[in-house]
């Protein structure tokens, strides 16, 4: 068992991690790994479904990125908005956090923002003195490792053709690979996890036991529930999904429908309960995404294929390839 931060680390090269989508969703590379005997081969996103078998369902996370980045009319505050409280009623983060404290204001479109508190997180709520919709001409929120403004390619590929519940900071990024038609010829149903900052957060801790995880908003319908608690082995797509489903199963594996909130932190030896297989993007060192994986799929086993995918020159990240875990 690791237990350690230093046990989920590896080195990147820089140039592997994908700043642009490909010019078609599908054309990703897929590496498959194989936890029966510790097998990897390459294939194409596009194999999936040779990969699945009768009875299975994929289960997405249908969850919408909002346009949450804005920034201040001098260009001096960036904040991104994470829920609307109410009228006139923001809960955002804001870089440089110094020149925010509470009693600091700032103006977008020459609205003018308060800052009436800063919570144990950091995070400001801020009220304003008209009542505007601030994702409205806000820009989607690129991950920090893509080093640059998002434009109007990003508005349209850092979203999945199927998000419908809008809500997140972040996209699911396994889902970006699915079209329309791709998705047509699956068995699937979806689930929702808003995707919050606290997925880009470092483990600060070198104990990855005391590392705790920002609540996320998850919603699952009595349609869903049937069908996941009817499938013959249930197919994740992305981490996010994998969170809803583990947190809201009983002991016995079995998936109601409900609406809640979860702070589940998967780490080896988690014991999985309701996921039998797992498509996923490549994850950052250190992160609790790749922790999660790790007690998917193993932490040795999953950091050789890792080693692999840099040999072969894999795209890395939220724009980058995927992996899929049989």
């Amino acid at each position: 068992m690791s237990l350690q931060l230093g046990d989920y680390d590896y080195d990147l090269p820089r140039e592997l991690i994908a700043q642009r989508p490909l010019r078609r969703r599908e054309d990703a590379r897929m590496m498959v790994l194989h936890r029966a005997g510790e097998v990897m081969e390459h294939r194409q996103f596009r194999e999936l479904k040779a990969f699945l078998q009768t009875g299975d369902l994929l289960v997405l996370n249908d969850t919408r990125v909002l346009h949450a980045r804005r920034f201040s009319d001098d260009g001096v505050i960036e904040f991104l908005f994470l829920e609307r409280l109410g009228v006139k009623r923001w809960r955002c983060l804001v870089k440089p956090g110094r020149k925010m404290r509470v009693g600091a204001t700032a103006k977008i479109d020459n609205v003018t923002l308060l800052v009436e508190q800063i919570t144990t997180d950091g995070e400001r709520i801020v009220a304003l003195d008209k009542d505007v919709d601030l994702y409205a001409g806000g820009f989607m929120p690129l991950p920090p490792y893509i080093n640059r403004l998002s434009d109007e390619e990003d508005a349209a590929r850092y979203q999945t053709v199927f998000a419908h519940r809008a809500g997140a900071v972040a996209a699911p990024t396994a889902g970006l690979h699915f079209t329309r038609e791709i998705l047509s010829q699956l068995p699937h149903t979806f689930v929702s996890l808003h995707v919050g900052p606290g997925t880009f957060l470092p483990v600060r801790s070198d104990k990855i036991a005391e590392h705790r995880m920002h609540e996320e908003r998850f919603s699952i319908s009595p349609e869903a529930a049937r069908k996941i608690n009817n499938a013959r082995r249930i197919i994740a797509v992305g981490t996010t999904t994998v969170r809803t489903l583990e947190s809201a199963s009983s002991a016995d594996g079995k998936v109601p429908a409900r609406e809640g909130a979860t702070d589940l932190f998967i780490y080896p030896p988690y014991q999985f309960r309701v996921v039998d297989l797992l498509l996923t993007n490549f994850h950052l060192p250190r992160s609790t995404l790749l922790m999660l994986v790790s007690a998917f799929v193993g932490r040795e086993f999953l950091l050789r294929a890792y080693k692999e995918a840099i040999r072969e020159r894999y795209r890395f990240y939220s724009y980058g390839d995927c992996m899929l875990i049989l």
